[in-house]
């Protein structure tokens, strides 16, 4: 399969993937059809605001938009549904993990926004942005990517159930520990990039000592939390939201993230005896905590 038809086949794929989970999910709600379901409006809004980023972008082959995009979806389907639940409910405990879904949204698409800005470009484009396809496939997977994200949120909105204290107070904590780590890891990074002798280099230090993407990881367990303070407005084929934290790890891990920057640095730091020690000592996704209390 050539080039071109694999990424469309690809980009058709994750919309057809993202389609269905809407007809089964849109279809579960008793009182609610699914063309006016709250997952059915927000796929359709996702993509078109993917589409709209993607056509200039293209034009003029720049990833300076690409990030801020992401966060202005994320932004806008959080808007809608705080909105949707305090017209129709008031406000309560139900809009709480979209709240912090809407704060992780603005400070991770202005960091990364800013961070580009400051580079002059996303390493992870270099050989995407003047291709077509490839470019295209990339904002379709970051809308599945928003979609899945989002997925157990969608489900919260329209659900009659109500909020589980237990499960909303340990989603919670899951997810701070997970923001933090984020957080701390990206600040670190940003440091070490900032100073002047370490051009060129890599980091080790700090959380970059337990993980080789410490940043990846803590985006994995806040999804995890979301998924847990969602867990009791499921049920029936509801229940197919637990694949949103898998999924992530797998994009993070697999399609979009970690993959691509160790391709990346292999490239760099391939024949540096350091870098070898360093991936020979140093998990790639999950943290080695152990390490904290042992000089191993």
């Amino acid at each position: 399969m050539n080039d071109p038809l694999y990424r469309s086949f690809s980009a058709v794929v994750f919309i057809l993937i993202s389609y269905g989970i809407v007809f089964l999910v849109g279809n579960s709600f008793e009182n609610i059809d699914q063309s006016n379901s709250f997952i059915f409006k927000s796929w359709k809004i996702i993509f078109l605001i993917q589409l709209i980023g993607f056509i200039p972008s293209f034009m003029f082959k720049t990833d300076h938009y690409f990030d801020i995009t992401g966060g202005i979806t994320f932004i806008t389907i959080i808007s809608l549904a705080i909105n949707k639940i305090i017209l129709n409910e008031s406000f309560n405990y139900k809009v709480i993990p979209f709240f912090l879904v809407f704060f992780w949204a603005i400070r991770l698409s202005s960091f990364l926004f800013l961070r580009v800005k400051k580079v002059g470009k996303d390493i992870r484009f270099d050989n995407l942005k003047t291709n077509f396809w490839k470019f295209m496939l990339s904002w379709v997977v970051q809308g599945f990517w928003v979609f899945m994200c989002l997925l157990p949120l969608f489900i919260v909105v329209d659900s009659s159930k109500s909020t589980n204290i237990v499960f909303l107070v340990i989603g919670i904590l899951v997810w701070l520990f997970g923001f933090l780590f984020e957080v701390i890891s990206d600040n670190q990074k940003s440091k070490f990039n900032s100073t002047k002798n370490n051009k060129g280099n890599f980091i080790t230090t700090g959380l970059w000592s337990l993980s080789r993407h410490p940043n990846y990881f803590g985006e994995f367990i806040l999804w995890t939390g979301i998924t847990i303070i969602s867990s009791p407005f499921l049920s029936g084929i509801q229940f197919i939201a637990f694949l949103s934290p898998p999924f992530i790890y797998l994009l993070l891990s697999k399609i979009s993230g970690v993959n691509l920057l160790e391709e990346i640095a292999d490239e760099r730091w391939g024949s540096d005896k350091r870098y070898l020690d360093y991936k020979k000592q140093t998990p790639v996704f999950f943290p080695k905590f152990s390490k904290l209390w042992t000089n191993k």
